[in-house]
């Protein structure tokens, strides 16, 4: 029996009255698994005059008592960890261990919630001028939106919604049509935990429910995750209706490999770094620089790679699972076949993997090309999928070089055994976040997730310090008591006496 996915409006769960309906499918057979009816303009309104009517009253709640709702909901996050993974799993296609660690990562951010009321904190300065003092208080904007992806459907929306709520605002969260039965999931437990109602919401469907969103005049704040050409949209739409937005787009991570680093290391962890999770990673290395007499590895790089296969997502021996949709695999497919076309060398294909009893699923193998140049298809592209491109340069200013004239910037790492090669790296390199030694430089919640260029369109990033001014308008007093008997002649200048 089909399952169908619920919107959570005004508090309560409901299936909503949309007419158009889409089918969420398993990854690893393409049989439905669930269905969502597409929220209807009534029920978008409803959400946001919930969300704004529940602001009135939850900007008032006192900052320990918000932070009192994020401890439990980190609790219950705890107690349903496995729980969460296996529904993210079976939606996604994830192997069991993967979506353990999507919905970890997204606990990590649910517990720096819970330290809203330092990350609250303002400033004061007191005499700015004779008994004049100045100070500042942080408070919310409103009404939120976050817009996540099929990806991560665990922690993404656990990026946004924990840490904007925290801050005093409420919240509706449109999920991946793709893959909405986690985010139902986390919506449940965040009610458990005792969020008031109106809190957050919960809209499912497709473009029309994004664009609807992006348009109203009651949201304030749009936080986006996806593909560059959505996030261009999202952008440009919400900042064109006068919204505050960050919309994390598409992404060519590059790993720099030095010939001192320690081969079987960079070997492991470039596996890991490419074709985990199917390559459907925004911080996934897409690319492996190898710098001088490094590119002699590549013969034990794909060994390695051809040991990897994919499998179900309770088969404790296969490295990822399926890609997302056979939409997806197509593409993955058609990205491969230019590469070959356009003269790359193709050491590793897996165009035709397939697992035995699921051979209708979305599956790739391990790709591994070599030879790949900056005009190709392969490199321009970015594929999403288990595919490694591999370039060789004779130098480490040659490898920054050729990182830096990429468009995109959202993540990049080297291997190497030098401090000084690491040093001109991190300070060189035109990418938001660097990984030195280490594969997925994906920061932990007390920092901020930081891409750069064509990886990110805003002014505020994603989690930490960063996430609470863009949830946030700053505000500030300058005051002064008068004694009784003191008066003062008019002051006609704008400095303060």
């Amino acid at each position: 029996m089909t399952t169908l996915i619920k919107h959570f409006i005004a508090g309560e769960f409901t299936a909503g009255h949309g007419s158009r309906s889409i089918s969420v499918t398993n990854p690893a057979d393409n049989q439905q698994i669930a269905q969502i009816n597409c929220a209807t303009a009534a029920e978008i309104e409803q959400a946001i005059s919930s969300a704004a009517q529940a602001f009135t009253e939850w900007r008032k709640v006192a900052v320990p008592e918000r932070a009192r709702l994020m401890l439990r909901y980190q609790h219950l996050l705890k107690q349903h960890h496995d729980e969460l993974a296996t529904i993210l799993a079976k939606e996604t296609g994830k192997t069991f261990a993967d979506a353990r660690g999507d919905v970890w990562r997204g606990i990590e951010v649910v517990e720096h919630a819970c330290n809203i009321p330092s990350l609250l904190m303002g400033e004061t300065v007191e005499n700015v001028a004779s008994g004049i003092d100045t100070y500042s208080m942080i408070q919310p904007l409103g009404v939120c939106t976050g817009i996540t992806p099929f990806n991560f459907p665990a922690m993404i929306p656990l990026w946004m919604f924990p840490l904007a709520i925290a801050c005093g605002n409420t919240f509706i969260l449109k999920p991946s049509e793709q893959d909405p039965m986690t985010a139902q999931r986390l919506a449940e437990l965040f009610e458990q935990a005792g969020a008031p109602k109106g809190v957050l919401q919960l809209l499912h469907g497709d473009r029309e429910v994004v664009d609807a969103l992006l348009c109203h005049p009651q949201i304030k704040a749009i936080s986006f995750v996806g593909s560059v050409a959505v996030g261009r949209h999202v952008y440009q739409t919400g900042t064109q209706h006068l919204k505050r937005v960050q919309a994390f787009a598409g992404a060519k991570n590059h790993c720099v490999i030095m010939p001192d680093a320690n081969k079987q290391q960079v070997i492991n962890q470039l596996v890991g770094a490419s074709v985990g999770a199917a390559g459907q990673r925004c911080m996934a290395i897409s690319v492996a620089v190898f710098v001088g007499d490094a590119k002699a590895w590549l013969p034990e790089l794909r060994d390695a790679m051809a040991k990897v296969r994919p499998g179900l997502w309770n088969d404790s021996e296969a490295g990822f699972g399926p890609l997302i949709s056979p939409q997806a695999k197509q593409r993955v497919l058609q990205l491969i076949a230019q590469g070959k076309a356009e003269g790359a060398q193709c050491l590793l294909d897996g165009s035709n993997v397939s697992v035995a009893g699921y051979e209708a699923g979305n599956w790739v193998g391990p790709t591994l090309f070599s030879d790949v140049t900056e005009e190709m298809t392969l490199y321009r592209e970015e594929i999403f999928g288990p595919v490694l491109s591999c370039m060789a340069v004779d130098s480490l200013e040659q490898a920054i070089a050729l990182v830096n004239r990429n468009p995109y910037g959202n993540g990049t790492s080297l291997f190497t055994a030098s401090g000084a090669a690491a040093r001109k790296f991190q300070h060189e390199i035109e990418v938001g976040q660097v990984g030195i030694n280490i594969p997925i430089p994906v920061p932990l919640p007390f920092f901020s997730f930081t891409g750069w260029k064509g990886s990110f369109y805003g002014d505020q990033h994603a989690y930490g310090k960063q996430a609470v001014r863009f949830y946030t308008e700053t505000k500030t007093i300058t005051s002064r008591w008068f004694d009784d008997d003191i008066s003062h002649a008019p002051n006609m200048t704008i400095n303060l006496r």
